[in-house]
Formats: C-alpha cells, structure tokens, sequence
C-alpha cells in the first residue's frame, strides 16, 4: 500500500478538498486555512441536488447492495470523508460486508449536478475513495463513476495507475499546504467568474497589494500575541 506519511496520529482532511484543490488551489486553501465558505447560485443548487441523495441508506436492487452516503476514510492517503453511493455487486472475488450474505466487489459512484464536463478533479475524488475502499475491505477496485444529476448521464473512470499517482500526488500537496499553513495565491480564470469566494479571494488584486495586506496583518497578529 503506498503512503506519503507513516504518521497514522495526524489530523485526516476531508476527501471533498481534494477536489476543491484539484479546481482551484487558492479556492481550497482559503477552505481549508480560513474556514471560509460563501454560497452562491451554483453551490446553492447543488447543495439541494445532494441533499436528495445524501441520506444514509441501504438498498437492495436484485442481487445487488446499493450503499449511499457510505462513511470512508484512509490514514495511507490522510482523508476521511463519504461516497455518494457504493454499488456492492456480487462476485466470487470479492468480500465479505456487514450489508449482505455472500461476497462483493464495490463500484463507487459520485454524483455531481449541472451539465455533463470531463474534470480531472472529480476523477481524483472518486479515485480517492476507491482507495479508501481498498484500504478498508483489502479489495482491488478497477473502476466507479460519476453521475450527472441533471442529465441523467453515467460517466464511468478508470483508476488506472497514472490516476491512482495522481491522487496521492496531489493528497500530500493538500496535508503539506494544511500543515505549512500558508495561503496559496489567487491565479485569475475564467472559473473565478463563477466561484462563491470570489469576495474573499479578490483574485484580480495585485500580487504586490496581496502580499503587503498579509504582511500587515502578520504584524499585527504578532502585535496581539
């Protein structure tokens, strides 16, 4: 199993940052250091298309488990956090699971609202938990999907091995960023026309006025202190 820390003691992120890192560094940082959150039309709607699945159940389809809102953590990749829904399907290779009689093998399926987009960062989150499954239940899981709510669409990903580095690459990016405790710079895009933090971030501030700003408030936290 690889791992980027053998300090099982540390604090685990939650698995959600690694998309928000995979989006927007600056927008995960500010998260993630200064507990900022701002809603606006975009988080609103999916927050409600969420709601309607986040509700932690079991169901039982044919031979087939369907486990939503599946609590999962990872102390290898240092996350913790829920999957969506985890398909349990039956199968001779698989395991064993408190959910059912017989063997399983798990197919993990995260679902995203608005329109069908291929990012990079939800296939790192559902690779995320794909190895927190492994972790857990000693599984090989080959693959899961995202769901697009509004269109009704499945859209089915690889954990192939570049992914699977990927993911760890960017989970100790996340740690060190959480253990360093510095926020990361805002990098102007056409994503920030639509980001919830664009208040907070200012990302079209100069970088000169920034730092100064920071630097002055560093003072005067030292001042208090």
């Amino acid at each position: 199993m690889q791992s980027f820390s053998e300090d099982e003691s540390r604090e685990l992120f939650p698995l959600s940052w690694l998309s928000q890192y995979g989006y927007c560094k600056r927008r995960c940082s500010l998260l993630a250091l200064e507990q900022i959150w701002q809603e606006n039309e975009y988080t609103a709607a999916g927050r409600m298309q969420h709601k309607r699945v986040h509700t932690r159940r079991t169901e039982q389809r044919g031979d087939s488990i369907y486990i939503f809102e599946m609590p999962v953590f990872s102390h290898a990749l240092g996350v913790s956090g829920f999957c969506d829904c985890v398909e349990a399907h039956p199968s001779p290779s698989g395991v064993a699971i408190p959910y059912g009689k017989g063997k399983y093998t798990f197919y993990p399926v995260e679902y995203k609202h608005g329109v069908v987009r291929d990012e990079e960062e939800y296939h790192l989150q559902l690779c995320a938990q794909a190895i927190c499954l492994e972790e857990r239940f000693g599984v090989a899981i080959p693959a899961g999907a995202i769901f697009f709510i509004d269109a009704h669409r499945r859209d089915e990903v690889l954990f192939v091995q570049e992914l699977r580095e990927q993911t760890w690459k960017m989970a100790k990016e996340v740690s060190d960023m959480i253990e360093i405790q510095k926020l990361i710079p805002a990098v102007y895009s056409a994503k920030c026309k639509k980001c919830s933090l664009w208040e907070a971030c200012q990302p079209k501030i100069r970088h000169s006025a920034q730092s100064y700003s920071e630097s002055l408030w560093e003072e005067a936290i030292k001042e208090i202190e």
